[in-house]
């Protein structure tokens, strides 16, 4: 018995479906965990509560690398989980992989930056700086993912420019705004619309 040929034009339109899938699926995946921003913006609200108005101490900036790790802990967890669910691999090449690659040089900036702004004593303008270059992140990364992703990071870099020219005792309420509520507020929308 003679086995049936699928006709070419049956084999093509499979083969669309399979790429409009496919790009459907890395178009609506962000790596940016919309629960995770959550916690994240929890632990910056008490990050700002312990820390208080920034002080040019070492405690006050340890206080904000403390809450840094911890945050980035939650993200990686948070970001593993999600692609898991969603079935998106995070390996090289994927809208994951991208969007790491865009995010870590304003962050290495900053790393750069922190002890700069510390040794001139200008620690308390930290709370710009940080903000400003990780909606910098979130933004050149975001290129990468859904459109809320550079949205957040471009409101990150408005209050981070809004930091700069507020009194510099008001940094722990603009770092509780930003690493706090904007966190909150986008890892809102991002887990209702994007799949936590």
């Amino acid at each position: 018995m003679a086995q049936a040929v699928d006709p070419i034009h049956a084999r093509a339109e499979a083969d669309l479906r399979f790429i409009r899938d496919a790009m459907a699926r890395a178009g609506a995946f962000t790596a940016v965990p919309g629960w995770g921003g959550v916690a994240i913006g929890a632990t910056a609200i008490v990050a700002a509560r312990i820390s208080g108005p920034p002080d040019n101490s070492l405690r006050w900036v340890l206080i904000w690398f403390g809450d840094a790790a911890v945050a980035a802990a939650i993200a990686l967890s948070a970001m593993a989980r999600k692609a898991r669910r969603s079935g998106a691999p995070l390996s090289s090449g994927s809208p994951a992989h991208r969007f790491a690659l865009a995010y870590a040089p304003p962050l290495v900036a900053g790393m750069v930056l922190t002890p700069v702004f510390a040794t001139l004593d200008l620690a308390a303008r930290l709370p710009g700086c940080w903000l400003l270059l990780y909606g910098t992140a979130v933004a050149t990364g975001g290129a990468f993912s859904v459109r809320i992703v550079p949205m957040m990071g471009a409101a990150f870099m408005a209050l981070g420019t809004i930091a700069f020219a507020a009194p510099a005792a008001w940094g722990h309420y603009f770092l509780a705004a930003g690493f706090g509520g904007l966190h909150i507020v986008f890892g809102l929308i991002i887990a209702r619309h994007y799949g936590g």
